[in-house]
């Protein structure tokens, strides 16, 4: 009689209580979500914090897409860089301002720089240290439907660079060899030497400075170099920290540890070849195979600071 009772009750209530069930377990639901939830964001904030602690207090340098930059990537990627005594950790920028930019606010120790830049920075107040020299050159490169095949062809023409560069300083250079007045010449900022190579693929723009491997792909298409910085004895490139990173003790040690990692990977590179690291000029640099496989031999100098002719020339014509 009495489990009749229930079964009626039940029955006639099914709709109700199974409506309320439902609630019940929502709410559940809801707050055990809401607590996993609280739970994961207190979580995801202690990473954060750790993450923020340890980059910190890494070594950091800002890198380019560009060939000078690869005994870093190489030093990185091949664990060069003596991890049990220092945390060195590469920050990659498209373009040099923004690296350069990053040094100057302090949220890197170092960077790959070229010395105009690096001189300006120094009037600007920034104490710097030229850790080493680099073996960045700087191609001079016309596009091909533009029939410039000479420097004094550019009258008029629009030159793609970085200002108050290396490559504004070249640019200059070229056109006051061509004696055509820098009025004549129109000065485009193209800050990212991929997106430049892209413009002059493109046909979008005149001539442009490139580095390596950019140049080598714009002479893989027949694009005419009109200049060639190997070719007259000009080192620009370099290795720059802040010299207040450098006062402490920590980073120090931190700074001796990439010094060896650099000389490491230089001698390595000087051994096997630069398309021995194809691999690496792929994923830091964007370049394709082609270009990989085209480039030219190049010999890279362990850490040495720069020569005074180079910081001569770069102090007294920097923009």
């Amino acid at each position: 009689m009495l489990f009749s009772f229930f079964f009626v009750y039940f029955a006639a209530n099914f709709k109700k209580m199974k409506k309320i069930l439902y609630i019940v377990l929502m709410v559940a639901a809801m707050v055990s979500c809401g607590s996993d939830y609280e739970e994961q964001k207190r979580l995801s904030k202690a990473e954060r914090l750790r993450l923020a602690k340890e980059d910190s207090a890494a070594l950091k340098v800002g890198t380019l897409p560009t060939m000078d930059c690869l005994p870093l990537f190489l030093a990185k990627e091949h664990c060069m860089f003596d991890t049990a005594k220092a945390d060195i950790r590469l920050k990659c920028f498209d373009s040099q301002i923004d690296c350069d930019a990053a040094l100057k606010k302090g949220s890197i120790e170092g960077n790959v720089t070229d010395l105009v830049r690096g001189e300006r920075m120094k009037r600007g107040g920034l104490a710097l240290k030229y850790a080493t020299a680099t073996n960045a050159g700087w191609q001079f490169v016309s596009n091909r439907l533009s029939r410039v095949t000479e420097l004094k062809h550019l009258n008029e023409k629009m030159v793609a660079m970085a200002r108050f560069s290396a490559t504004h300083l070249l640019a200059q250079m070229a056109v006051d060899s061509a004696k055509l007045g820098r009025d004549n010449v129109f000065m485009v900022q193209i800050n990212d030497p991929n997106i430049r190579l892209k413009m002059l693929l493109n046909n979008e723009i005149d001539a442009m400075l490139l580095p390596e491997p950019q140049a080598t792909t714009a002479r893989m298409w027949k694009h005419p170099v009109l200049m060639d910085t190997r070719l007259k004895d000009m080192k620009l490139g370099v290795v720059a920290f802040r010299e207040k990173a450098l006062a402490d003790k920590n980073r120090k040690k931190q700074y001796e540890v990439f010094v060896k990692g650099y000389n490491t990977a230089v001698d390595s590179i000087n051994k096997y070849g630069v398309k021995k690291y194809g691999d690496l000029i792929m994923k830091y640099m964007k370049a394709d195979q082609q270009t990989i496989d085209a480039l030219p031999d190049m010999k890279y100098e362990r850490m040495k600071e720069p020569r005074a002719k180079d910081l001569a020339a770069a102090a007294r014509l920097a923009p």
